[in-house]
């Protein structure tokens, strides 16, 4: 056991819509207050946050709806018990959203490095192009490549 289609919790194969939930290699599957999942869109041209749009807002709420459904019918957590968030910057440049288990401390979003579902989809209706033009805030470790880089054009604010 233990293959990766093994740890494939759900899947939708729509085109526009679709994505695909596994459980992260972190989590043992059994035991829930580690649940910790990825769910990746089908759509390769959505990397962050930042390409997201209204448009989007159709695969989001069918993505968020799907998975926490399945979690709740496959393992017995319930939404309550779910944060679904969004890293900024993410560790890779594929759209992807993190489910985990509230009492799940290494899941746990960090502010200045996540953005909740909730509050994506809520700014989206707001304004369709607001992670295009939003000044968002991210921490990041001293010595991190894009820290260098950002530090060599002067952009790097140290307290």
């Amino acid at each position: 056991g233990g293959g990766e289609a093994e740890r494939i919790v759900c899947q939708d194969k729509d085109e526009r819509e679709g994505f695909m939930l596994a459980a992260d290699l972190k989590w043992d599957m059994s035991t829930k207050e580690n649940m910790y999942c990825l769910a990746m869109v089908q759509r390769r041209e959505l990397y962050s946050v930042r390409d997201l749009n209204a448009s989007h807002l159709p695969m989001l709420r069918n993505l968020q709806e799907k998975c926490l459904d399945t979690i709740k019918e496959k393992f017995g957590i319930p939404r309550s018990l779910i944060r679904v968030y969004f890293h900024y910057q993410p560790a890779y440049y594929h759209l992807h959203i993190h489910f985990a288990h509230l009492r799940y401390a290494v899941g746990a979003p960090v502010i200045g490095k996540s953005l909740a579902m909730s509050d994506v989809i809520q700014n989206i209706e707001l304004s369709s192009e607001y992670y295009k033009k939003a000044t968002l805030i991210y921490y990041i470790k001293d010595g991190h490549a894009l820290s260098n880089e950002l530090d060599r054009h002067g952009l790097v604010v140290r307290e």
